[in-house]
């Protein structure tokens, strides 16, 4: 150690800009709680019914598809195209949905945090 320097002298290039201790440990807690989240988004499942009911899909909080159930009454051979049509829209649905819930998960651990000088 240089004479006559503490052993806790941080030089200022070193710390982060003006942030104080106790916002950088929120900051640290609140992206443990984001990994976690996002960790518990993969095993998080969203049921989605589209086409009146004709079909169910369930999707992870991470946009994967689990499974697909479709109402045997919604499936003609002669139009083919109306079923392609509804699986899209059903499809589109699920995803939104589990966009929004991820979205609502998220803003769970964030709240009303914000940095300050940043917005």
């Amino acid at each position: 150690m240089a004479k006559g320097r503490r052993s806790d002298f941080v030089p200022r290039s070193a710390q982060p800009m003006g942030l104080q201790p106790d916002l950088l440990e929120r900051i640290k807690k609140i992206q443990q709680d984001m990994a976690a989240t996002q960790a518990a988004l993969e095993n998080e499942l969203i049921n989605v019914t589209a086409a009146g009911g004709a079909i169910t899909i369930v999707i992870s909080g991470h946009q994967r598809v689990q499974s697909i159930k479709i109402d045997p009454a919604l499936i003609d051979p002669n139009d083919v195209s109306m079923l392609e049509d509804a699986l899209v829209a059903a499809i589109n649905e699920a995803i939104l949905a589990s966009q929004e819930h991820s979205a609502r998960r998220m803003q769970e651990v964030t709240g009303d945090f914000q940095l300050p000088g940043l917005f």
